[in-house]
This record gives C-alpha cells, structure tokens and sequence, in this order.
C-alpha cells in the first residue's frame, strides 16, 4: 500500500512519529528544567487534543483562537485543529482585551485555546461583545480554581475527553486526516491593521509546506538542527520557523519558561538556526560592550585588539570564497581571536553552534550586522511578508551583503510595475484574506489561481 503524500501537517507530524518517533521534537523549561516530548509522544498529545476538541463539538471548517506565550500545547493546538479539518488563529498574547475583540467576531470564534489566567480574564471580559464564542480552554491551570462560567475548561480535561473518545471510536481521527488537502486552509495570520482594520491571511498546507521546503533545502535544515521559539506565535515569522520548518524537517523546537528567561535558555539550547529582529541582535550587542566596560585591563585590550582583526577579516573568513584577499599574518590572528575572544563570545550569546541566524523586519546597521558575521555568525538577511509565507528574498551563502535581502528565493519570481509595484508570484502565495473579497482582488491580480499567482505589495 502506497504512503499517503506528505502534504498536510498532520500527515507530516504522523510521518516523524513514525520514522523517528523516538528524537526530540518539542522541549519546554519549566521550573528550571527542560521537559522533552518525542515526536511519538505529540503526536500522541496531539490526537488527544484533536478527538477532544471534537467532543466538543469543534468541526471541519471552524476556526480556533490560539492566545499566550510559546508553549507546547499551543503549538500541538495548531495542529490538533488542522487534523479535523478546521484552521487556527493565533493572536498576540500582549494584546489587550478590546484589541482581540475585531479578530474573534471576524474570525467567527467559537473555541479559543489559551494560556493561562491572564487570558481567560481577557476573553471573559469581551465574551458579551463576543456571543459567538462558547468554549475558552486554558493551559496552566494556576488561579482558575474557582472560575465556574459556563464554557471554561482546562486542556487536561479536554484532552482526557478526547482519549475516550479515540478508545470509542478508533478510526475518527485517521479518517478525519485523510480528508484533508493541501489547498485547505492551514492558519489565518491577521495582519497589523496598520492602515485599516487587521486582515484574515488565510494561508493553505501546500503554501506552508512549500515556503518550509525552500528554506530548508536552501539552508540544509533537518532533523539535528535546534530552534528557540520565542517570538509571538502570531506573527507569520515564528509559525514558519517554528511550526511548518519544525513539522516539515523534523527538527527540535525549545519553548523558553518565560520572556524574561529568554537570554539565559538561548544559552541552555545553544540552538543551530536562529531569527531575531535587528533590535534583538542591538540589544544583545549592547550588554556585550557594557560588561566588556566591567572587565579588567587586559581583557579589555585583548577584546578590542581582536574585534580590530575580526572588523578586518572576520567576515571574509566566514564567507570562504575562493581568492578572497587576507593575509596570512590576519588569518593567524583570527585564530587567536577565535580561541580566546570570538568564541567565548558566542557562547555567551547562545549562538556556539548558529550554522544559520537571520533578521528581518526592520533594516539592520550595517555595522552590527558585520559584527556578528565578523565573529563567526552566519547571519543573514531576508525579505517577505504574511502573504508570501515569509520567503521572498533570502541572502545565499558566500553572497552576504549589509545592504541588500539577496535575490529571489527558488520557485519565486518578482519584477516591477511602472509605477514601481513589487510583483511577485510564489508557491506561498495566500489564498485569500477572509471574508474580504474586495481586499483580496486588490492584493491579486486576474492571473492568480491555487498556487501560481501575484501579490501587489505596496
């Protein structure tokens, strides 16, 4: 009998339980230690969520509300909901109430998965602006002892609902995956609402999927490497690097135990594949310069000395390309530097063992961005947006450059209207912006069709 196509992440998720059901797909600090899940055992946690959630009453077509922090059952959510045919929304878990209000009533939610306390209280202050919603479903269950509204569960009873009804009826949940396309929808991302009111970017499996598929064999991502999740699940950005790259390479994805700790389990993790925005690499950069201010005489000169020769030739050295000019004397110092400074470094980063970091969002100085190139980082810039599944333009190996996002990435083609319109046509284009027609004609033009069309990014 042939093997179903990988083409949805639920079929992805039941390929890693089974090839390599015993390796690590998700960790999450708690209290201080790192717990670890393989991926047998969430895929596991996973068709207990989903058959649960079906008890409920959730169905193909719904959309569920996901709100806090990076947590494992969060990200399981996700693809709980996309197993029985429905689509999750995550929003930002800073937002305040009245923000979440456009997005659940847009979105028609009825079944909201959330946090802890400080989201359920935000729900139940905007649930009469919200009829629709029945089912608030809370994570850590710490202060919701003596919550009695109607509708209010925690996950682990829901999730032990759904054993029961996976022992009662065995075959619901392979037949509910089976149904399942990759031009369904897999997650509506809404935008800023920066001009006008936020959008619904409905994105499907194949987009996802073939945004992941890029990346990865355009970096050599795979089962080995390690990430840190910790940017808002929200944002198109973590749901590519930690969800469809994670589900579709079978790599490890490590949750921090808090905001606050985020520095300290970098360090923990040591992860290969890293993104952060251009302030998070400032930010860091700058607690580097005030402790080198707190270090003695000599550590100081020797760290000043060296960055000297890192600013010189650091950079090229990592770029490797063949008739690069550094003299021999610079190449000795760099391996100086490399022992007593460089790699200290980055292991006081976090990023001893980065094979690829990236930033985008914002433009990065190009100073900063050499210092991290020069001490042995392979950071990289690129460019893409909610409706391209991130993938535009991606900086290729031994073509790093400050002032530029790279060329296009494989499989994506873009050019310029006259009136200086960025076209671009890729496999992960979205399919449409919800319940917006109107919008949704203005981002694509008459060419568009399943995977094959162009976005107007003005």
């Amino acid at each position: 009998m042939a093997e179903p196509a990988l083409d949805t992440f639920p079929r992805l998720l039941l390929h890693h339980a089974k090839v390599r059901g015993d390796r690590p797909a998700t960790r999450e600090k708690d209290l201080g230690i790192w717990q670890t899940w393989s991926w047998s055992e969430v895929a596991d946690e996973v068709r207990s969520l989903a058959c649960g959630l079906a008890e409920l009453g959730f169905k193909r077509g719904d959309n569920l509300a996901i709100i806090g922090d990076n947590r494992p059952r969060l990200y399981w959510a996700m693809t709980a909901a996309q197993c029985l045919g429905g689509v999750p929304v995550p929003l930002y878990q800073d937002a305040v109430a009245q923000e979440m209000t456009f997005v659940l009533e847009n979105a028609e939610i009825r079944f909201a998965i959330v946090e802890d306390q400080e989201q359920v209280d935000k729900l139940l202050e905007i649930k009469a602006q919200c009829p629709q919603l029945r089912h608030i479903l809370y994570d850590d269950p710490r202060g919701l002892r003596h919550y009695t509204q109607t509708g209010i569960q925690s996950l682990d009873e829901v999730m032990a609902m759904g054993r029961i009804h996976d022992r009662n009826q065995p075959d619901f949940l392979n037949g509910e995956i089976a149904r399942g396309r990759p031009g369904d929808v897999a997650v509506m991302l809404y935008t800023s609402g920066t001009t006008g009111q936020p959008k619904g970017v409905c994105q499907t499996h194949g987009a996802f999927i073939a945004a992941a598929r890029t990346g990865c064999e355009f970096d050599k991502l795979g089962p080995e490497d390690d990430i840190l999740s910790y940017l808002p699940m929200a944002w198109v950005g973590d749901h590519l690097f930690s969800y469809a790259q994670a589900i579709y390479a079978g790599f490890t994805i490590n949750c921090p135990e808090s905001g606050d700790t985020v520095i300290n389990d970098l360090c923990d993790i040591g992860p290969t594949y890293y993104f952060a925005p251009p302030r998070v690499f400032e930010n860091l950069l700058t607690q580097v310069m005030i402790r080198m201010e707190d270090a003695g005489a000599i550590k100081r000169w020797m760290f000043h000395y060296f960055m000297e020769v890192a600013r010189r030739c650091g950079a090229e050295i990592l770029d490797g390309k063949p008739g690069v000019s550094v003299s021999a004397n610079d190449r000795l110092l760099y391996v100086l530097g490399n022992l007593f400074v460089y790699g200290p470094l980055r292991n006081v980063l976090g990023m001893s063992r980065i094979r690829v970091a990236y930033t985008a969002g914002a433009a990065i100085g190009p100073d900063l961005f050499r210092f991290y190139r020069s001490i042995g980082i392979n950071l990289k810039q690129l460019y893409g947006s909610t409706e391209t599944a991130v993938f535009v333009c991606i900086q290729p190996d031994g073509q790093v450059k400050p002032d530029t996002v790279g060329p296009a990435v494989p499989g994506v083609e873009l050019k310029f209207t006259p009136e200086r319109e960025l076209l671009i046509r890729s496999p992960g284009l979205f399919k449409e912006y919800y319940r917006n027609v109107q919008a949704t004609a203005e981002a694509k033009d008459a060419e568009r069709n399943c995977n094959d069309a162009r976005a107007q990014l003005k």
